[in-house]
């Protein structure tokens, strides 16, 4: 059997192979989290030199998935606070969190527009750096035990996202003057980015794994609470996903707004929760991990056998 058709069989199931490897081995998770970051960014610039700069255009599309993202976080977490803070701000963290770096890596691999996820992916991300202050600080932002100003808010989320988002994009157009050869080379092996997601998606459901185990039956923190958190952010995921594709099929392309509003960059919402939020509300996003993976395993692997259907008999 050919190295390319083994591939192309199991490229279906490596998120979910990812997953389950991050629940067995999440003890690991504290040794291996320090390369997260460092593969998030191989990842993108390897996405990123496969865009070209004049195809950043922020669309109808950027602005419909944007207003949700924002306004539908706000919504949720006034329809939730009746319920309890906690589970408000879970809620509203699983809808305001931007999108996640992979989206687009995901995207292609499902057949939709890569330069229209990756142009809402830093407008998803320096919006939520601009709001975010704003926000936090009207539901009382703390951090370390201390109120935080906007300011100081402000600057701790963009230190925290902004060179990330931005460090590949510029290397990448960087390397498409100074060194082209070496430019395409990593724009023509977008299959990489694939695999270097997987292991991050091993690394990051492990972390979630060891948060929640160890957050289970701390003050504040009760089984039914949990499970109401992890409810709440499985309905928020998958309403996401419909109404990203609704949204994307209006304009052009539902792939892309699917993936654009239901995969979130939940490594940046849990830090998010525990900084600025009541850390319990962190479970949201830690279980959201789960949901929206779940969600892109099921997506792969119908496309991989709607692609195997469509090939032609040799």
């Amino acid at each position: 059997m050919k190295v390319a058709r083994i591939r192309a069989m199991l490229k279906p199931w490596m998120l979910p192979i990812a997953m389950a490897g991050g629940i067995v081995f999440h003890n690991a998770m504290d040794y291996l989290a320090v390369l997260s970051p460092y593969l998030i960014f191989i990842m993108l610039l390897i996405t990123y030199c496969k865009v070209k700069p004049s195809e950043f255009r922020i669309t109808r599309l950027s602005w419909s998935l944007l207003a949700v993202q924002v306004i539908g976080g706000i919504g949720v977490y006034m329809l939730l606070r009746p319920l309890g803070e906690t589970l408000a701000q879970a809620g509203f963290i699983c809808v305001f969190c931007p999108t996640a770096t992979a989206a687009p890596v995901i995207t292609g691999m499902l057949g939709g527009s890569v330069p229209r996820l990756a142009t809402f992916s830093l407008v998803s991300n320096f919006t939520v750096a601009l709001t975010a202050p704003v926000l936090f600080t009207l539901m009382g932002a703390h951090g370390h035990g201390a109120e935080l100003s906007f300011i100081e808010v402000a600057g701790l989320i963009s230190l925290k996202v902004v060179p990330l988002i931005l460090g590949p994009l510029l290397i990448a157009m960087v390397m498409r003057v100074t060194v082209p050869r070496a430019h395409q080379a990593l724009a023509t092996r977008q299959g990489l980015s694939f695999y270097i997601w997987a292991v991050s998606l091993f690394i990051v459901v492990g972390k979630a794994v060891s948060y929640v185990i160890a957050h289970i039956g701390e003050p504040g923190a009760s089984g039914g609470l949990m499970l109401a958190i992890a409810g709440i952010s499985l309905v928020v995921c998958c309403l996401q996903f419909l109404a990203g594709r609704k949204i994307g099929n209006r304009c052009g392309d539902k792939i892309a707004g699917a993936q654009g509003l239901g995969q979130k960059n939940t490594v940046l919402a849990i830090w998010m929760s525990l900084t600025f939020l009541n850390p319990v509300s962190s479970i949201g996003p830690a279980a959201y991990v789960a949901w929206q993976n779940t969600i892109n395993s099921i997506q792969l692997w119908v496309k991989s056998r709607r692609d195997s259907h469509e090939r032609p008999v040799a």
